[in-house]
Order: C-alpha cells, then structure tokens, then sequence
C-alpha cells in the first residue's frame, strides 16, 4: 500500500464519519494538525518513553506515536480533499533538502 492509497483511505474515512459535511477552510485543516501535535507533546509529557503505547477503556489506542499518527491521518485528509500526490511532494523536498548545506547553512 503507497501513501497515496492511505490518503485515499484517510479522506474517505472523514467523508464517512461526518467531517466534510459541511465546508472546511484550509486555516481550520491545520489548526486541526497542530492540535494533534499538541496532543503528543501531552503524552510525552505524561510519559518521557516516546515507544509508550496504551489503549483507554473501549480500546482507543493512545500515546505519543498514536498522536503523531493522528497528524498524519489529518494531514493526508486535506491532500485527499485537494486531490494532491503527496508521495510526489514529499519526493521532490526529500531530494531538493538532501543537496542543502548542514543545518540547510543556518547557525542555530
């Protein structure tokens, strides 16, 4: 399975359960990312071992990864929304930051 066919799968997946029912803006989408980033910095914040995996009560997987899996799935719905070939994106800035300078020539 490639990631455009789980962007397929995530998109839908939203469709289904509601989340496109009405119109979303851009803004709104990744405000909804970086929320799920605030998540995980939650649970690492609980739990220091980022592997630290649990499941609550109903069997909702939770944790630090989960967390990061829940930005993901967010942000592979917005490029299923805008029909984007994101193995292709994420390709061309993987091959174009691999000829940059150390630390891409800044000083930190």
């Amino acid at each position: 399975m490639t990631l455009n066919d789980i962007k397929i799968i995530a998109y839908h997946n939203c469709k289904l359960k509601g989340f496109w029912d009405e119109e979303r803006n851009i803004g709104e989408m990744i405000a909804l990312c970086h929320s799920e980033l605030s998540e995980a910095l939650e649970e690492i914040r609980k739990n220091p071992n980022p592997l630290f995996e649990y499941t609550e009560e109903g069997g909702k997987p939770c944790g630090f990864l989960t967390e990061l899996g829940d930005c993901i799935i967010r942000i592979l719905d917005i490029c299923g929304y805008l029909n984007v070939d994101i193995e292709r994106i994420i390709l061309e800035k993987m091959q174009y930051n691999s000829k940059r300078g150390y630390k891409h020539g800044k000083e930190f």
